[in-house]
């Protein structure tokens, strides 16, 4: 299994979302290798479809459902919706849903 942690480096979120990740990781009882991805520009948001600062990828598919077949790529913050409002990383619900979803798929 593969982690990309996508970001750029004034992200106030990253890091939380990185230990978010590795902690769920631990919980699965999952080996996966933790990449960081830093974007350093607009043109490189492009290129590597990012949807904001911190993106999550589980074997190439965005830990949001709702955001796979989105199209706004950007050099942004991301928020997500969970809970009743807004946040700056994703529910440990979902990342542990992709986690799993990617574990059925390599079965």
């Amino acid at each position: 299994m593969k982690v990309e942690i996508f970001y750029f480096p004034e992200c106030p979120h990253y890091l939380t979302a990185v230990n978010t990740v590795r902690k769920t990781l631990e919980q699965e009882g999952v080996l996966a290798e933790v990449a960081a991805v830093e974007v350093r520009d607009s043109a490189a948001a492009q290129q590597l479809r990012f949807l904001g600062s911190p993106s999550i990828r589980i074997n190439g598919r965005d830990i949001e459902v709702a955001a796979r077949d989105s199209r706004e790529f950007g050099l942004s913050c991301r928020t997500y919706a969970a809970h009743g409002g807004r946040a700056g990383t994703p529910p440990q619900e979902w990342i542990r849903a992709a986690v799993q979803e990617a574990n059925e798929t390599l079965q």
